[in-house]
C-alpha cells in the first residue's frame, strides 16, 4: 500500500486549521496580519498551532473550550508553526524571553506579552488542565464579556 505523505499531511494541516478556526480564532498567515492584530487595543490570545499529534491534540481542544468563561480575551488569533513560517516568526518576535514553542499560547495586552503557556505545559497534560491554566490567566488579565 502506497501512502502519499504530502497528501496525508495536507489533510492533517487542513483539519488542524479548521478545528481552531471553527472554535472562533482568526488565522494570521502573513507578517502584516500579525502586526495588525497585535496592534489592536485590549487582550489577544494567540494560539501557536502545530500538527504535533500529542501536544496539538491537547492544545486545540483547550483553545476551543477555554474561551467559554466569564472573562476572556478581546481577540482570538492563531498562527500555524511550520506552515505559515513568516507569520509565526513575526508572532514569536513579540514573545520576548520565551524560546519558540509549538503548540503554545501567548496572552498579550495592547501588543505587549503578558504570559505564555508553553509546549511543556501542554504536552503530557490533559486538555482540562490547560483550559484551567488559560482561564486563570483570563481571570487575571481579561475583562468580563
Amino acid at each position: 500500500m502506497d501512502i502519499d505523505f504530502n497528501l496525508l499531511m495536507n489533510d492533517v494541516v487542513r483539519q488542524a486549521r479548521q478545528e481552531i478556526e471553527t472554535a472562533g480564532y482568526t488565522q494570521l498567515t502573513t507578517e502584516e496580519e500579525v502586526d495588525q492584530a497585535f496592534s489592536k487595543e485590549g487582550t489577544t490570545l494567540v494560539m501557536i498551532n502545530s500538527v504535533c499529534g500529542c501536544a496539538g491534540g491537547i492544545a486545540r481542544p483547550a483553545a476551543a473550550h477555554s474561551i467559554h468563561f466569564d472573562k476572556r480575551p478581546d481577540q482570538l488569533v492563531t498562527v500555524f508553526a511550520g506552515q505559515d513560517k513568516e507569520a509565526t516568526a513575526k508572532a514569536r518576535s513579540y514573545f520576548t524571553g520565551y524560546p519558540p514553542s509549538s503548540p503554545s499560547f501567548a496572552l498579550l495586552k495592547d501588543g505587549k506579552l503578558l504570559t505564555m503557556v508553553e509546549r511543556h505545559e501542554i504536552e503530557g497534560h490533559d486538555p482540562m488542565s490547560v483550559v484551567n491554566k488559560l482561564q486563570t490567566y483570563f481571570d487575571e488579565y481579561c475583562e468580563e464579556v
